[in-house]
């Protein structure tokens, strides 16, 4: 794990697919984390603010495909530029553990890689809305298609995203697994075909040995 300056809080993003389950993993971690005496921040993408909450709202919308690729990018960036300078670096600052529910990555692995924007877009849109800030660890959790979009079908997954057919969710499934082996000191795998506790128990068994 990337060595945090000393007195900062950590920040630990969940990434992967639809019906991975990062929320419920962020989650656990959460509250292992607490119970380790840690002060701890959970917090999502779009979202974490009310502008955030908002663009949240219209990206997921079914009426939000009349946006271009190009389009969706900039409002995911909007959304997060407020969460990072409002509510993720001041808590980092102030020592407390931020783990949120996807960042950049998620852009990347959607708008940049499975949708076409390309890499270098999406990293030079980071660096003009976001600067330096980026996650100490990234936790990906990796399930096959045919696992996962039923799971995040049998949930209520309802969203845009997760209607597209099984085509794109591979090739998402790909960009993510591209990302962690691109950069393997930030991005640990996490087989998330487990039951949920024994995914909980592998990223404490990871957190605890880091």
């Amino acid at each position: 794990m990337t060595t945090a300056a000393a007195g900062r809080g950590r920040f630990i993003t969940f990434e992967g697919g639809e019906g991975t389950g990062k929320s419920t993993q962020c989650g656990r971690l959460s509250d292992w984390l607490q119970e380790q005496g840690k002060a701890v921040l959970t917090t999502r993408e779009p979202g974490g603010t009310p502008a955030a909450e908002a663009i949240r709202c219209l990206l997921l919308d079914a009426n939000a495909d009349r946006l271009d690729v190009m389009s969706e990018a900039l409002l995911h960036f909007a959304a997060r530029r407020e969460h990072a300078h409002t509510v993720i670096a001041p808590a980092l600052s102030a020592g407390t553990w931020v783990l949120c529910d996807r960042f950049t990555d998620s852009t990347m692995a959607y708008q940049g890689l499975a949708m076409g924007l390309g890499r270098p877009v999406i990293e030079s849109l980071h660096r003009l809305a976001v600067g330096t800030l980026v996650p100490d660890l990234t936790l990906v959790l990796d399930l096959p298609v045919v696992e996962s979009l039923p799971r995040a079908l049998r949930q209520g997954g309802d969203d845009r995203y997760e209607s597209r057919d099984v085509a794109f969710h591979e090739a998402l499934r790909q960009a993510y697994l591209d990302i962690a082996a691109r950069e393997p000191e930030r991005c640990i795998v996490i087989h998330a075909d487990g039951d949920e506790e024994t995914v909980a128990t592998a990223i404490q068994k990871y957190m605890h040995d880091a």
